[in-house]
């Protein structure tokens, strides 16, 4: 039998279709991974920075977020004055220092855990954002910043091996 483009191999396999998916793969396999994780930390973190901002007035907590912590969120276990205070400052620290890259897999893990607090107890229907959050989140907490960061700048000096 004559292989051609469109028959099988005799082991039974499409080899134009092989060739397609390794030439597909080494094409993605260009996407540096430090810019992949850098996409990772800035974006999600970028949501998190515009919630927290909607939280405070000057160096303070609005009365307004309070109240949507009083009425609308309703997270157990904690006050609404203190559980604002808490996401104003987490929403603001841990973005950045995502952005930045330093202590990534730290934050990550800070904001994944806020982002479970938000499925779980404030907006169970929003699985699809929160999902893509966590993704972002897991990827760094799995993999690191990459070489775009502080992480990776502090540990080649501290670290050489």
């Amino acid at each position: 039998m004559i292989d051609t483009p469109m028959t099988l191999s005799p082991g039974g396999s499409f080899d134009w279709f092989c060739r397609l998916r390794r030439n597909g793969i080494a094409a993605c396999d260009i996407i540096p991974y430090s810019l992949v994780a850098l996409m990772a930390r800035v974006f999600p973190a970028a949501v998190f920075w515009q919630s927290g901002q909607t939280k405070i007035e000057g160096w303070h907590v609005s009365e307004n977020a309070i109240i949507l912590f009083r009425e609308e969120y309703r997270l157990p276990l904690i006050e609404p004055q203190i559980a604002a205070q808490l996401a104003a400052l987490a929403e603001h620290l841990f973005p950045v220092l995502l952005v930045i890259g330093l202590a990534s897999r730290l934050s990550a893990a800070a904001l994944i855990v806020m982002t479970l607090v938000i499925e779980i107890f404030v907006y169970p229907d929003a699985w699809p954002t929160h999902g893509t959050w966590a993704a972002c989140f897991l990827l760094i907490i799995a993999r690191g910043p990459g070489v775009i960061s502080l992480d990776h700048a502090i540990g080649r000096k501290t670290c050489r091996a």
